[in-house]
């Protein structure tokens, strides 16, 4: 095999982990560094199978013009994504699963506390709209590795009162980039992991809807 052609086929596979989108990647982590096992948690997570994260969708630095302070988190539901503003024009943009349509936050808020391992209890209306699912549940779930929120969660706030809704971890990594929870915004658990240790609680949020 010629240099040049072995050269190809070595490159390649950072072209097709390139994103597409509006916003230009500056930096991606790599799938081992961001998405391999955590052993130092509470319940320890396995590592992610790559197949499962689409690229655009994996954690990364982007250019992002924006008039927001840095430290704001925009959640572009129509797109699936969340931003953390940074400096220079800069974000770390993480993928996102958001609720279907009618069940959504549109907005702002503000991260009004925060959870690591949160337990987890269905609301009234998540009872009325599937009783059998959540019925068993109606007294809580304990965090751990089969809780739908995950590792971690914000829990968003207005004028004091619990919006209800959260930005949480899923143990359901398939389900980013799609429309189909109850409502509230879910990242991947080591996404939401790293989004909790760079906010603190009455950080702003921004959620926009189509």
């Amino acid at each position: 095999m010629s240099l040049t052609r072995r050269g190809f086929l070595i490159g390649l596979p950072l072209l097709l982990a390139a994103c597409s989108s509006s916003t230009r990647s500056t930096s991606s982590v790599s799938m081992v560094s961001a998405y391999g096992p955590v052993a130092d948690e509470r319940f320890p997570l396995p590592g992610l199978n790559a197949r499962l994260i689409k690229p655009e969708l994996r954690r990364q630095q982007v250019d992002y013009e924006s008039n927001h302070a840095a430290g704001t988190i925009v959640v572009d539901t129509p797109n699936r994504f969340l931003y953390l503003v940074q400096d220079g024009d800069k974000a770390m943009r993480y993928g996102i699963g958001v609720g279907r349509e009618g069940l959504a936050l549109r907005g702002n808020a503000y991260v009004g506390r925060k959870a690591e391992w949160p337990s987890w209890t269905p609301t009234a209306n998540m009872l009325r709209r599937d009783p059998e699912t959540n019925g068993p549940y109606r007294n809580g779930m304990p965090g751990g590795l089969n809780n739908p929120l995950g590792a971690r969660a914000l829990y968003l706030y207005r004028n004091g009162n619990d919006t209800m809704f959260r930005i949480h971890g899923t143990n359901q990594p398939q389900s980013i980039g799609l429309a189909m929870s109850s409502g509230c915004i879910r990242m991947l658990n080591h996404d939401i992991i790293d989004l909790y240790e760079r906010v603190p609680s009455g950080t702003r949020v921004v959620v926009i809807q189509a």
